[in-house]
């Protein structure tokens, strides 16, 4: 059994009171926990997921970025997508939670929304 691992570079947006996570590598059931750990830390206005490396979700992953939307949601907080490639938008698609997120092509696009 491979050991897949999922990388996040995490850094401040350029606009005030966003931060960007930078995803590499599968969201999956062996990779939550430090993608959880790393929003829960964040108090952000605006935090925004960086999908462009992520090849594939599987049930755990789609879960943990609910709960992401949901506490998010709570407190006022948004949560922007982007860079989803067409086999993980499908994922949120079946699942029936893609209605849930904004997604944007560039971090720039989804920075200029949240400042908006």
């Amino acid at each position: 059994m491979s050991q897949e691992s999922l990388h996040i570079d995490d850094q401040p947006g350029t606009q005030a009171g966003c931060r960007v996570l930078r995803l590499s590598g599968p969201l999956v059931v062996t990779t939550i926990f430090g993608f959880q750990s790393f929003v829960r830390a964040d108090m952000s206005q605006s935090l925004i997921i960086d999908f462009s490396h992520v090849p594939y979700v599987d049930s755990a992953g789609i879960g943990a970025l609910v709960g992401a939307y949901v506490s998010r949601q709570r407190v006022g907080r948004t949560l922007a997508l982007v860079g989803v490639s067409q086999r993980v938008r499908h994922a949120l698609e079946v699942t029936r939670v893609e209605q849930l997120f904004q997604f944007f092509d560039s971090v720039s696009a989804a920075e200029g929304a949240a400042v908006a």
